[in-house]
């Protein structure tokens, strides 16, 4: 069974890191959430050598799936992973803005194309369903540091872009 414990801490130094995902927002404080065979995500992937930095990481991502340029990234924190007598490693998380959002195009690494949805705050856990707490609580604190980063007011209002 795998274990998922939510830090929002400084990543250690000796830990492998297999994902980045953001939580990345619209100017009126949505939430964009990729649809993909009908269930709502976050976006992000794993590191790649290319990659200078995590940031990076998470810029090459939003571009490819869903054709969009972020910007003001701000590390948030990591879920801790482990699984039955493997290593634990960690799953980045961080906040963004939009800053410029692009046509919907293939994701020229697997070929789907991903719906995009601007979730408000209220609705986000809902939509994304993480069974656990980690994942509620990461969604928790991204919206409360992107609103003392950002200045946002958060809209009600959702629609697909």
């Amino acid at each position: 069974m795998t274990k998922y414990t939510w830090l929002k801490k400084e990543l250690p130094t000796n830990i492998d890191i297999r994902q980045v995902y953001g939580i990345v927002f619209s100017d009126t404080g949505n939430i964009i959430l990729r649809i993909d065979d009908n269930k709502y995500k976050l976006t992000g992937g794993k590191p790649e050598s290319f990659d200078s930095n995590l940031k990076d990481t998470l810029k090459r991502e939003y571009l490819e799936e869903l054709n969009i340029e972020i910007k003001d990234i701000y590390y948030l924190g990591y879920l801790l992973v482990e699984e039955d007598s493997k290593e634990k490693y960690a799953q980045v998380r961080m906040i963004a803005k939009i800053k410029n959002i692009g046509e919907i195009r293939p994701d020229k690494d697997n070929g789907k194309t991903y719906k995009r949805f601007m979730s408000n705050v209220k609705n986000v856990k809902r939509y994304l369903n993480y069974p656990d707490l980690a994942g509620n609580e990461l969604i928790d604190d991204a919206i409360i540091m992107a609103k003392e980063k950002y200045n946002l007011n958060f809209s009600d209002d959702e629609y697909f872009i």
